[in-house]
């Protein structure tokens, strides 16, 4: 599984998604992510709403095999749910 986080520097929730994938690369064989900072790569809000595919108000965004799950919370629940996540 290939994960994208799309996030910016600062942000809470970014850093916490960031350090789940960590975890889960850490844990699992088949578990890889890519960390976007949408700042540092020149990504807009517009630009990051059209590869979501609607409004963007809050980031993370995050992607899983080209999947759009949401944020932090839902990348959370997922793990919890489908990758043997235990916190």
């Amino acid at each position: 599984m290939f994960t994208v986080i799309f996030g910016r520097p600062g942000c809470p929730f970014c850093v916490r998604a960031k350090e789940l994938a960590e975890k889960l690369t850490a844990e699992r064989d088949d578990f890889s992510y890519r960390y976007v900072d949408i700042h540092a790569e020149g990504i807009s809000k517009e630009d990051l709403e059209k590869t979501v595919g609607k409004p963007v108000e809050t980031v993370p965004q995050i992607f899983l095999d080209q999947q759009h799950i949401g944020g932090y919370t839902e990348f959370e629940a997922h793990a919890k749910e489908h990758l043997g996540l235990y916190q």
